[in-house]
């Protein structure tokens, strides 16, 4: 609470009228008072920021995933490409979308959160909808670059984005449910693609192409809707009163190492030592290739679910198939936002994961070695539950440890420019000769998340340590820093 950090506490106000009438001051020291006036806070955040969120998030979810529905449908064949050429052309969105994280994160500072996020959103809504009109392999590949770069400061800028306006044990469950609602409506998105793939062949274009040009069309209009709802930050929210404004950026304050007593906003210009400090700090990597390692196990159950359960023998008919797979999503969906509640709550991400994760291992390591359909679909559950519930809590680790926003930015680009590389890995571990136990590759991602485990352990290692460095008095030069060196910050386990 914030009395811990304030003066004498003041008589209690019992009429809420009464308490909204209060200055900010006044606030302090009145514990019943400062809970409410928090809640209130924090829904109307949640309720103003993170539906907006979600919804660009599931578009970057449907613009992902609709060349998959559109290679079903005849794209190859339309633009007389070969398969490799349709990897080629995944490949160089993933490459672009990589090296895209990291510039993005330092540019939105700049160019303001309310514009960024919504420019990028609807520039990758046009290009979707250029998809849709694309004659050649060439063509294909270019638009594919372009869409790269565009959707990869999405993340990364909505995790910094979002840690300018909740305090650092607030981020987990607040990322874990856009992150799970988003996830989980991108799941039909496939139902979207059949149904617009009616609408063709009409007006000398094909089913696919109308599947690109109606859903480039909705992440446009997305785009543009949200910059009328997101503010650029605390002090220039619309929902939030002149007190709440003040009180909500008094609990950032006090939930960074400043020492300073002003409630402005930082003017931090760029600095490269910031950006350098952020690619050499060790947390960075070994957050980094944990993520790395989960993301392969993520992007390969996504992509090879349907396969695994039907070469399994548990469903025979693909629309079972299908139905088959919704069920261990919806309920990693639910775990992952007890155990994001549960980081908040305890304020602790490593230690979460070092329980997490050795469910999805145990799932791997038992999917590969048995026969039984049943028991194989079983072990589903726990490969998406440890996986997918371990996502907040290493979203926000890094931002949660970093002060200063440019060196926030970027560990948190370079975080999910590294880990994305898992979609590299994932293409790769399931061939089809493998079937129907696909003992490799659940091998090779069983191996990756016990390497994710044990760099999580050396994080959870390294941030006690800087702690107790603190504790000792060896940081104490970097007292009144506003940065994470002060010795008043103290890292997140």
């Amino acid at each position: 609470m914030l009395t811990t950090f304030m003066d004498s506490p003041k008589p209690r106000v019992e009429m809420d009228d009464k308490i909204e009438r209060r200055s900010f001051t006044e606030w302090v020291g009145d514990s019943e008072a400062e809970q409410k006036l928090t809640r209130r806070i924090l829904f109307k955040l949640d309720t103003r920021i993170l539906p907006v969120l979600a919804l660009l998030f599931l578009c970057s979810f449907l613009d992902r995933t609709n060349v998959g529905n559109a290679k079903i449908l005849g794209l190859e064949d339309d633009l007389n490409i070969t398969n490799r050429q349709y990897d080629i052309g995944l490949a160089i969105f993933y490459l672009f979308y990589i090296l895209s994280e990291v510039p993005s994160n330092l540019f939105i500072k700049k160019a303001s959160p309310k514009i960024w996020l919504p420019a990028l959103t609807t520039v990758w809504g046009i290009f979707t909808m250029c998809l849709g009109f694309v004659r050649n392999f060439g063509s294909f590949a270019a638009v594919r670059a372009i869409l790269g770069i565009a959707e990869g400061g999405l993340l990364p800028g909505m995790v910094l984005y979002l840690s300018s306006f909740y305090r650092r044990g607030d981020l987990a469950l607040r990322i874990g449910l856009f992150y799970t609602a988003a996830s989980l409506s991108g799941a039909f998105g496939g139902l979207l693609a059949r149904g617009l793939a009616e609408i063709g062949p009409r007006g000398g274009l094909e089913g696919w192409r109308w599947i690109m040009i109606i859903e480039g069309l909705l992440t446009f209009v997305c785009g543009c809707l949200s910059y009328f709802c997101l503010p650029n930050n605390i002090e220039t929210a619309p929902f939030l009163t002149e007190e709440e404004r003040k009180y909500a950026r008094e609990r950032i304050r006090l939930d960074n190492p400043s020492t300073q007593g002003t409630l402005e906003v930082e003017e931090e210009g760029l600095r490269w030592s910031e950006v350098r400090r952020g690619l050499l700090e060790p947390q960075m990597w070994f957050s980094a290739t944990a993520y790395f390692a989960i993301l392969s196990g993520l992007y390969s159950f996504g992509l090879f679910l349907p396969t695994i359960i039907d070469e399994s023998g548990f469903a025979t008919d693909p629309n079972q198939v299908q139905l088959w797979t919704v069920i261990p999503y919806a309920v990693a969906a639910l775990l992952t936002v007890v155990v994001s509640f549960l980081s908040d709550r305890v304020k602790l991400r490593g230690i979460i994961m070092l329980f997490t994760l050795p469910i999805a291992i145990a799932g791997y390591a038992a999917i590969g070695n048995i026969h039984s359909s049943q028991i194989k679909y079983g072990m589903t559950f726990l490969m998406a539950t440890g996986m997918y519930a371990s996502v907040p809590c290493i979203l926000v680790w890094n931002s949660n440890n970093s002060a200063g926003h440019y060196k926030r930015a970027t560990t948190s680009g370079m975080q999910l420019a590294i880990a994305n590389c898992g979609g590299f890995v994932a293409t790769f571990i399931y061939p089809n000769k493998d079937t129907p136990q696909f003992h490799r590759g659940h091998t090779v991602v069983m191996s990756l998340l016990v390497f994710a485990w044990f760099m999580i352990l050396l994080n959870v290692l390294w941030c006690a340590k800087v702690n107790r460095d603190k504790r000792n008095g060896k940081y104490a030069k970097y007292e009144g820093f506003n940065d994470d060196r002060n010795p008043n910050f103290k890292m997140v386990l």
